[in-house]
Formats: structure tokens, C-alpha cells, sequence
């Protein structure tokens, strides 16, 4: 009787040993929620937060992202990410659709660390205790969420047909680099640098590849840069809250396993978040008297983006003084230096994407190096003994390769996105036409998102007795005209 199992928990005839029904479970809910991030999650967001005239483009391009990129993943994009090594940054492409790939348990397998380089295993490779089919789907919503980031930068201008191409071209030459330097098994990975939930492989990806992409798509129409109120602040929190809740399958499902590091690194994820969320209010009131909703959202999202990169491996105090770094560095630099440095006043990055996700990622992973608990490191970490500045020892060391890690990721998004889009731009306009711009969403797909009016224009009558002749508000007159 001792040794009885009840049915309920025996594993099927369909379930091999190696099967954890736990682990899988809480993979693909984490998958799912980091999904939700995007769809609805950023696709309400990015559709309330800009001009009513561009809620529709705006959306539609964080939709048209997540279509894509599931594909290209699915096709060629995975194994360059976390298969076998083709060279120390980028692994080698293949599909991911066969059947006895996905039902086989998972693996990466360029992740074998060896101590010092040599022949002595240090860190077997990873394999968790779920299907490969698993490892995709979870993945696949990362690379996602890092385009759709990225497009914050880029909302109110840029041709979509442009950003049609560019979506597979950034995934394929841009993202899957840093995911295999760092996750796949990759030179970054084998060094030690930390980079627990994407705060290098996604947020600085998309913070400097969204600023550099800005600066060649060009800025926005001049009167939408000095007037560019959100349509739907209500639906800005319902997105921002989608997001925010979401991050606990993003940083919770990082250690492919259900298990005490997940614990803590959902919990660092949501008091980091708070503390930045509250830091950055404050500020808000201190300087401009009033609490500012959308500010608060931004304070959110740095705290999301600095925790990232560390959320297993610090100590819950460590997550309270990266909130308040978090809520008010980039706050500086969006407040402050944004307005003195003619370079980000040129750039349009309209959601400052910069500040957000740059900045705030940067940040994550230094002050990673500073905090990174050596207990917390071992659950985690290929490199054994590593552990923050802090700490002292070869604390200090960590911290450099920090840096060194955010340089690679810096300097290759700057070179591939601004190859990309000068090969676009030699095929397709990067910038939406002067007078589709004027007009927007009617001009670009045909649609409006709202039937009612508003957002400063006159109000056009044959828009509402069933005349459907096409017509806009002079720009510099206000003069109704026929197009």
C-alpha cells in the first residue's frame, strides 16, 4: 500500500517518464499570459494611447506582428535561437514542425556549459521536463512581445507595408542573435552574463532597434507631434493592466520549471513594478503638481523592464531599490535630458520606447550586477559561484560582463535595424505619404475605430447623411475641402 499511486497522478500510456505535468502545465500558461501581454494586451494599448485618427494602424500593427512572427518562428527561426550552434551568436536555421522534434522532451542544445572551456562539464545542458513543442510556443511569444515593442517607437507613420517586411527581416537578423548570445547557448550565455527574463533580449532589443528605426522612418506629421493626446485613457490602464499581469508568465516562466526560483522571481517582478509605478507618481506630483495616469503606466512598464533581466536572481530588498531607480532615472532622461539633447528631440520615438525599454533595460541588467544573490545564481545560472558586485569577490567582475552584454545588444540592433531599413527603403517607402498622413486611419485601411467624432477636427456633415464622398479639413485653413 506503500507504494500505491492513485490513478489521478500516474502518467498516462500516452506520457513518457520524463514527462513533468506541472512543470509543462505552468510553461504553457506562462506562454499564455506573455501572449496576453500582446494580444489584447499591447494591441488595446497601443490602440487607446495614440490619436483617435491612428488607433486602428496602431493596433493593427501590434496584431499583424504577433501573425507573423509565429510563423517565421515556427519555420526557421526557433533553431536559430536555441538550436545548434552555427556560429558563437546565431544558431543554426531549420524548421520546427515535425512531429518527433515536438513530442521528444526539450532540449537546447548548444547550452552544455564546460568549466573554463575545457572537456569538464560544469552545467549539463538544459532539458526541461516537457515537450519541445512546449519550449516553442513559449519562446515564440518572447520573440512577439519584441516586435510589438518595438513598433511603440514607430506608431503614427510608418507605411505598413514597410513594416509587413520588416517584421520577419528584424525577427530573423536582429532578434535571433541576441536570444541564442544569451539564452541559446550562445558566447554571451557561456560567459555568465545575466540576463534572466529578456531584459537585454528584448528590452534593449527593442528600445534601441524601435529609436534607430524611428530615425530613418522620419517623424510624424508636425501637428501630431505637438498635439498627440490619447484616444482612451481607460483603455490605456485595461492594457497597461494586461501587461502588468502578464509579466508573471514572462519573468515566472524563465527557469522552465515550476519551482521556488520561478516563486521568486514572480514576486521581485510585481514589487519592483509597484515601487517604480509609485516613485515615478511622485515625481510627477513633486514636479508638475498633478499625478499623471499615463505617467504612471510608463513608471510601471521601466519597473517591469529593469526587474527582467534580474527578477530570479535578487534579493526582495534588491527589487525595492531597482523600483525607485527605475521610476526616476528614466524619468530623468524622458523629462529632462530628452529636452536638452537635440539627438532624442530629432528622433520621434513616439511612445519613447527609448527611455521605457532602452534605458530601463540597461539599468536592469547593471544593477544585476550589482545584486545578483550567489545563492539565487546557482538555482539558475549556467556559470557556478557567480554573484553581484555587492557581494564582493568576483562580484565586480559580473558587473563588467553586464556591461559588456548590454554593448553587444546595443551595438548590434543599431547596425542590422539600420541595414534592414535602408533594404526597405530602396523597395518600399518607409514613411506613410504627407497626405495620408493628415488623414490617417480612413486613408491608410479604410476604417475609423470610433463612430463618433472628435480629436479636434471639424465636424463634416456628409460624413453623417449617407454622402460618402471622400473629404478632409484643410491642415492650414481649416477650410472643409473635396479630395
Amino acid at each position: 500500500m506503500a507504494d500505491y499511486v492513485p490513478t489521478a497522478y500516474r502518467n498516462s500510456t500516452n506520457s513518457p517518464d520524463w514527462l513533468n505535468k506541472g512543470d509543462n502545465t505552468w510553461q504553457m500558461v506562462s506562454a499564455t499570459l506573455v501572449g496576453l501581454q500582446s494580444v489584447p494586451g499591447l494591441v488595446i494599448l497601443y490602440g487607446s494611447i495614440v490619436k483617435k485618427k491612428w488607433a486602428i494602424n496602431s493596433a493593427f500593427m501590434a496584431l499583424y506582428s504577433f501573425a507573423a512572427v509565429w510563423i517565421c518562428w515556427v519555420t526557421w527561426a526557433y533553431h536559430m535561437s536555441f538550436g545548434d550552434k552555427l556560429l558563437p551568436f546565431w544558431g543554426k536555421a531549420k524548421p520546427a514542425l515535425g512531429q518527433s522534434d515536438l513530442i521528444a522532451q526539450s532540449t537546447l542544445p548548444a547550452t552544455t556549459h564546460y568549466y573554463k572551456g575545457g572537456d569538464v562539464v560544469e552545467t549539463p545542458m538544459v532539458a526541461p521536463f516537457y515537450p519541445q513543442a512546449t519550449m516553442v510556443y513559449f519562446q515564440c511569444v518572447f520573440a512577439a512581445i519584441t516586435v510589438i515593442l518595438l513598433a511603440g517607437a514607430l506608431l503614427g507613420r510608418m507605411n505598413i507595408k514597410a513594416w509587413m517586411a520588416f517584421v520577419p527581416l528584424w525577427l530573423t537578423f536582429s532578434y535571433t542573435v541576441g536570444a541564442f548570445s544569451l539564452w541559446g547557448g550562445g558566447f554571451l550565455f557561456h560567459w555568465g552574463v545575466i540576463d534572466y527574463s529578456g531584459g537585454y533580449v528584448i528590452h534593449v532589443s527593442s528600445g534601441i532597434a524601435g529609436f534607430t528605426a524611428a530615425y530613418w522612418v522620419g517623424p510624424r506629421a508636425q501637428a501630431d507631434r505637438e498635439r498627440f493626446p490619447p484616444n482612451n485613457v481607460l483603455l490605456v490602464l485595461a492594457g497597461a493592466g494586461l501587461l502588468w499581469l502578464g509579466w508573471t508568465g514572462f519573468n515566472g516562466g524563465d527557469p522552465y520549471s515550476a519551482n521556488i526560483d520561478s516563486s521568486m522571481a514572480v514576486l521581485n517582478t510585481h514589487i519592483c513594478a509597484s515601487t517604480s509605478l509609485l516613485t515615478w507618481t511622485t515625481l510627477d506630483v513633486i514636479f508638475f503638481r498633478k499625478p499623471s495616469v499615463i505617467g504612471a503606466v510608463q513608471g510601471m512598464i521601466t519597473g517591469l523592464v529593469c526587474i527582467t533581466p534580474g527578477a530570479g536572481v535578487v534579493q526582495g530588498w534588491a527589487a525595492i531599490v531597482m523600483g525607485i531607480l527605475s521610476g526616476s532615472i528614466p524619468w530623468y532622461t524622458m523629462m529632462v535630458i530628452h529636452k536638452k539633447w537635440s539627438l532624442l528631440q530629432k528622433v520621434d520615438d513616439t511612445l519613447g520606447v527609448f527611455h521605457t525599454h532602452a534605458v530601463a533595460g540597461v539599468l536592469g541588467g547593471a544593477t544585476t550586477g550589482l545584486f545578483a544573490e550567489p545563492v539565487l545564481c546557482n538555482l539558475f545560472l549556467p556559470v557556478t559561484n557567480s554573484k553581484g558586485a555587492i557581494y564582493g569577490g568576483v562580484g565586480g567582475y559580473q558587473f563588467v560582463k553586464q556591461l559588456v552584454g548590454a554593448s553587444f545588444i546595443i551595438g548590434w540592433n543599431f547596425v542590422a535595424t539600420s541595414i534592414i531599413c535602408f533594404v526597405i527603403s530602396l523597395v518600399i517607402p518607409l514613411r506613410i505619404p504627407d497626405e495620408e498622413l493628415v488623414i490617417g486611419d480612413d486613408a491608410v485601411h479604410g476604417e475609423e475605430a470610433y463612430a463618433l467624432w472628435g480629436d479636434g477636427e471639424l465636424y463634416d456633415t456628409t460624413r453623417h447623411s449617407g454622402d460618402y464622398n471622400m473629404r478632409q479639413v484643410g491642415p492650414a485653413t481649416g477650410v472643409t475641402q473635396d479630395v
